[in-house]
């Protein structure tokens, strides 16, 4: 904590589920403690929504971060829903799909409708995508080049596409 200069920590995740109720019972003692004011669960793979989402139900738990994207949607069937109704709070790991979603639209012109929601690059309207979900808090886009930064952050200006423009993006992406 002293070399993160924070106390308590804001977040602290149990990665991959890797002995989740063990870690989960210490980051409980930690959070009532004070150590640690939210406790949260991460995987990024869909195998392991089910696992997630009894979890969610059974444990006091404030963040989950999963994959979801465009091109992964088993989310939305139903561990986005009870994160809403359980009020988690929904980190998105892997919102390009790992990638592969933007290789896969490379070559493809950005349909003209985007700009209805002030988008102007494939990463920026598959980020509103994700983020206009109502049970995402946030979206946590991976990328080591500047400039793909700069276009993600972008995403976060503007309009949102509401559920009838997030349908258009996901039939444009091919999904």
């Amino acid at each position: 904590m002293r070399k993160l200069r924070a106390d308590p920590l804001d977040l602290m995740q149990v990665h991959n589920l890797v002995d989740v109720d063990t870690h989960l019972d210490t980051l409980r003692d930690w959070k009532q403690a004070g150590r640690v004011r939210y406790v949260g669960i991460t995987h990024y793979t869909a195998g392991a929504h089910q696992a997630i989402a009894r979890l969610i139900a059974a444990r006091p738990i404030d963040f989950v971060q999963i994959n979801y994207s465009v091109g992964e949607r088993e989310a939305e069937q139903r561990l986005l829903p009870l994160a809403r109704e359980r009020g988690v709070a929904v980190i998105v790991n892997r919102p390009f799909g790992g990638g592969a979603l933007l290789g896969r639209l490379r070559d493809r012109s950005l349909p003209a409708w985007a700009a209805e929601i002030d988008c102007t690059s494939w990463a920026q309207l598959l980020l509103k995508f994700v983020v206009a979900h109502p049970a995402v808090t946030c979206a946590i886009p991976a990328t080591s080049r500047v400039a793909h930064l700069r276009d993600n952050m972008a995403a976060g200006r503007g309009r949102l596409p509401d559920e009838d423009l997030r349908a258009r993006i996901a039939a444009a992406a091919g999904q």
